[in-house]
Parts: structure tokens; sequence; C-alpha cells
């Protein structure tokens, strides 16, 4: 077995609340040494987003496995010190402080780059280092919000609707986040120098955009929500409601899919009206309606069973878990979980690590750390003594 992907890679995690600790997750999954730093005196609040008496979360326990888990006041010099020691040897560092927060401390890009002038330095913020909104104080909601995103969620003449799935933080941050911190580390393996990379979550939303941007130029303006050709206009391309309540999703917008299905259902007459819009394509849409409508969910998996129609169920998650493919595919996996408290022996269901990369087999080695569990061991690499690591604790540096 080859080394893991990121083998030898030491990330240094000053995040919290999505996106960060995502990003570094996927990074820790494929191996990398993800040191996660929390302050002393209060800890990642993340612990407790379920409550005292359910601490650590299930989001912490989640978004932090795979990691080491250090404990350092960087409002202190001596910890501003210490700081200067962990990321001599790092490759990577990921913040999602404020604009300006992590150079009033002391530890901002040039500072560390003055040190190792290979790392990687990643900002993750709501709206970027800079632009007038650099300061401003947001969540997804509004990152989606000013993106045009908002906008186009929704039923044709109805609000906007949330969704339970934050695109901007998970799409805009982790995943854009992750994908310029690899892009840098390969650069910086070629060449020996480091990037600083800004990531806008809002900026990295924005550019998701790209079926109404292509409605804009196409047609000249955005199509309201719920009425362009993935949202709702098109009979071939949508959800619809089954006889026991439940909804099929059809995504046929190829004539060899769209065939399919009609002749599957037995409505040949429909063919032609694969890509109807206007009064044409709601006529379509109404009697595609009509035809779910007559059967329950169960009756339309055993209908078009075999059928290559691009017509699936619409689960929830708890159904995703306990689906064919996704257990086929291991994306799900069952870690033990501990408590604060000292309560233990319940065991929880998380999600794998979802890419399959070969020579690689992914593995939970350790639980989301306890706070500053590895404090001790990390500063013992660095070649500190155990006499300055308890005067380090007395002080409350660490």
């Amino acid at each position: 077995m080859r080394p893991k992907p990121l083998a030898n890679i030491r990330v240094i995690d000053l995040t919290r609340l999505l996106p960060g600790p995502l990003c570094t997750l996927y990074l820790a999954d494929m191996g990398a040494d993800v040191i996660k730093v929390e302050d002393p005196r209060i800890g990642d609040y993340a612990r407790a987003a379920a409550g005292p008496d359910r601490s650590p979360s299930a989001y912490f326990l989640c978004a932090n496995r795979n990691k080491r888990g250090f404990q350092l006041d960087l409002g202190l010099a001596g910890g501003r010190e210490v700081f200067l020691d962990l990321v001599k040897d790092a490759d990577v560092v990921v913040e999602s402080f404020r604009p300006g927060v992590v150079d009033k401390l002391g530890i901002g890009y040039e500072a560390i780059k003055a040190v190792n002038p290979r790392i990687v330095y990643c900002s993750i913020t709501g709206y970027g280092q800079t632009g007038p909104y650099r300061t401003h104080a947001g969540h997804d909601l509004n990152y989606c919000a000013y993106a045009g995103i908002t906008d186009q969620i929704g039923h044709k003449g109805g609000p906007p609707a949330i969704p339970n799935i934050q695109f901007a933080d998970l799409a805009g941050g982790t995943l854009s986040a992750a994908m310029g911190i690899l892009a840098a580390l390969v650069d910086a393996g070629r060449t020996g120098e480091g990037r600083y990379i800004d990531v806008s979550m809002t900026d990295c939303a924005l550019v998701n955009a790209i079926v109404p941007l292509i409605g804009y130029l196409d047609a000249g303006r955005v199509a309201p929500r719920g009425t362009d050709l993935l949202s709702g206009a098109l009979p071939c391309y949508g959800i619809y409601e089954t006889l026991d309540g439940r909804y099929m999703a059809i995504a046929a917008p190829e004539e060899k899919f769209w065939q399919a299905f009609c002749e599957a259902v037995e409505h040949p007459e429909l063919i032609p009206a694969r890509m109807a819009m206007g009064s044409e394509g709601k006529e379509a849409r109404a009697r595609v309606a009509d035809i779910f409508k007559a059967h329950p969910m169960s009756w339309w998996l055993e209908k078009l069973a075999g059928v290559d129609c691009c017509v699936s169920p619409v689960l929830g998650l708890e159904e995703s878990m306990d689906n064919e493919h996704f257990k086929a595919r291991e994306m799900f996996i069952k870690t033990d979980r501990y408590f604060d408290n000292g309560a233990s022996g319940e065991e929880m269901t998380q999600f794998a690590f979802p890419l399959k990369i070969s020579d690689f087999e992914f593995a939970v080695a350790r639980p989301a750390p306890q706070r500053g569990e590895h404090t001790a061991e990390i500063l013992a690499g660095l070649g500190y003594s155990s006499d300055r690591i308890e005067a380090l604790a007395r002080e409350g540096v660490i």
C-alpha cells in the first residue's frame, strides 16, 4: 500500500464553524497531520453546539475526526512564539478570522512566510480580504443572497426558499478552499515557495450560479425562480408527486432518456413535448404530474426498474443511509461517540470520505480530539522539554 495521498503534510487549523473544519477534514481524511488549535480558555464553541450535556456535539465529532487537538492562547506573546515554532515545519495554515485579525495577533501570512517561505496560507471569510463588505458579519444565507443564488431557489410565483444545505459554506468555502490549498501545495512542491489564498465564500458561491448567467447571456435576463430550464420550465426535468405523497425526480433532457420514459409509462404522445415551454410545456408538465400522481412511489420504483430514463425517488437522508448503492460504496461509517461528562458506548453514523483513490483505504484513525489532547505530544515533537511545557500550561499559554 502506498502512503496516504497527503502523508507528511502538516496543516494548522485555526477554524471553527463551517466551512473551515470540513475543509481540513478532507485533508485529514487523506492523511494530512491536521493540528486543530483551540483557545485554552473557551475552546471551540462548536463543541457545545448541541448543549453542554451533549458535548462534544455531533457536528464537532464529525468535522474533526483524524485531527490532533492543540490548545494555544494566541492573544499572549508566549502563544505567538509557540505558534511560530509550530508553523516552521508546517505546510498549510487555514484560518477563518475576520480580515486583519491574524495580522493584529502577529500570525498573518507575511509573519508566517518570514519563518517558512513555503507555507500555504488560506484565509476563509464571508466576503474576502478586500472590498466594501470585507468586515461585515454574515452567514451562508447572507452570502447566497448577495450572490443571486437565494433568488433562484423556490417555486414559481413563491418566495425564495431556504435550503438545509449550506451552499456558500460548503461549495463556496469548504471545497473551494480545499481546491486552492491542494493547487498551492503542488506548486510549493515544485518551487519551494508557498501561496496566500483569499477565499470569499460569497465569491465562490457566485461563480456557481452558471445556469442563471447563461440565461442572462442568451436571453438578456435571468429567468425568475422556478421558470428556468432546470428549475421547472421543462416537462422532462422536474419533481413530481406520487399517490402516497412522496416524490419522484426525472432529469431526462436527452431525447433517448425521455423517449424511454414515455414508452415505459405508455404515453408515447408526450415524446415531442420533451423541451416544450410556454402553454404547451405547461400542459405537458400537468400531464406528467397526473401520470405520477396515479401510483405510489413503490409502484413507480418497480415499474421503472431497469428502464434507462433518469428517474429516481426523492429520498430522505435516513433512506439514503439505508440505500443499497451507498451501502455498496461504503459511504456511511459507524464510530464510537464520547461525551465530556464521561459517558460513552453510544454509536454514531458519519459520512465516509467520498473519494475513491487507488492504493488508499479511508479509515478513522482517531476520533475528534478532546480539548488539548495532543498539546504536550506536539510540543515534545517540536523539541520542547517537559519543564517548558509545564510552564506554558501554568502561564495559560496552552
